[in-house]
């Protein structure tokens, strides 16, 4: 009888303690609008949130809201900053004119791979350059594509005189307007609406890296591509503040031991992998592809793309922003950086 007794309360303290443990485990939701079978949410999200939930001990877990579930791609900055989600990452161009001098790193030439354009905007970020656009969240780490091309379904774009008349998404309204320079009619809308889009005719192509093509399956659909690296694309992963408070000292150590530099480096590193993969399944699938070197210095391109930088550069600065100091800033940062090159 007293064995008995004795089992029991072994029992019920062991489940007290499971409960309890339970009961400390904080719960951070995340929301990003990559598929959830992507490449980038399982290598980079995932495996963040493996890295915290692990170092924790199990305190700190996260429950992933890919596919813009919990807020639109749009929105999820926003959600962030009034506490919907607890972290959130996007592409800060997605809400217009909100992060004017960090897009300065998607402008053509700062940086040829996703992991050196993640270096250079961590750098800027490090550095303070960006610190009045962020104020309002807790940024995690930042990162980027790689340099996108255009992609079309059925014309192949060799001189920018092609895209004439071309509806073509674009990520961007920095990189709206460089397309709208080459004769092309810049359509915007985020990522995961562009497959339907391109089934039902509303545009012709669209500007993108090749990381997107496979993650977003777009090459599916597209038949050329012309590797004109005009853009990059620039992401943050942010938190919010009042999470952050809200954690133990302890718990916001581990946070804190995985942001900054070595996620930035280390997701530059995914979509730089996941870049190859997809110039890849357009190999394998026949598609036509067309490389276009040094674009700056070659004369058929290099007008609309420096006229692009040039006048993104004036609209900055007539915000009263540092607009070319930061520019000069990111240059010397790609040359610091130019190891990382994926």
């Amino acid at each position: 009888m007293k064995r008995t007794l004795s089992r029991c309360l072994l029992a019920a303290s062991i489940a007290s303690l499971t409960v309890a443990s339970a009961q400390a485990a904080t719960t951070l939701r995340m929301a990003h609008f990559w598929p959830g079978a992507s490449g980038i949410n399982q290598n980079i999200f995932e495996a963040w949130a493996d890295t915290i939930e692990e170092e924790s001990g199990g305190e700190l877990r996260v429950e992933m809201f890919p596919s813009g579930t919990l807020a639109k791609p749009d929105a999820i900055y926003e959600a962030v900053g009034n506490g919907i989600a607890d972290i959130g990452a996007t592409a800060q161009g997605y809400t217009a004119g909100r992060f004017p001098l960090s897009q300065i790193v998607e402008l053509p030439g700062v940086a040829g791979t996703a992991t050196q354009g993640a270096c250079v905007l961590q750098t800027l970020y490090d550095e303070g350059h960006l610190d009045e656009e962020y104020g309002d969240t807790r940024p995690l780490f930042m990162f980027t594509t790689g340099p996108g091309g255009i992609h079309t379904i059925d014309t192949d774009v060799q001189v920018p005189s092609d895209l004439e008349g071309l509806r073509i998404r674009r990520p961007t309204a920095v990189a709206g307007e460089m397309l709208e320079n080459m004769g092309a009619n810049p359509v915007g809308m985020p990522a995961p609406e562009i497959y339907t889009a391109m089934q039902r005719g509303v545009v012709d192509g669209l500007s993108f890296p090749w990381e997107g093509l496979k993650g977003f399956r777009i090459n599916e659909l597209v038949n050329y591509h012309t590797e004109v690296p005009f853009y990059t694309l620039i992401f943050v992963a942010t938190m919010s503040q009042r999470t952050y408070d809200g954690l133990s000292p302890e718990q916001q150590a581990v946070i804190d031991a995985n942001s900054g530099m070595k996620w930035a480096e280390n997701a530059g590193a995914v979509f730089d992998r996941l870049d190859v993969e997809g110039k890849q399944e357009a190999r394998d699938a026949g598609h036509t592809i067309r490389e276009i070197e040094n674009p700056l210095e070659n004369p058929d391109w290099q007008g609309p793309l420096q006229e692009g930088i040039e006048s993104y550069l004036a609209q900055v600065e007539e915000r009263g922003l540092p607009a070319r100091e930061v520019y000069e800033a990111a240059l010397v940062a790609s040359e610091s950086c130019a190891g990382n090159q994926g």
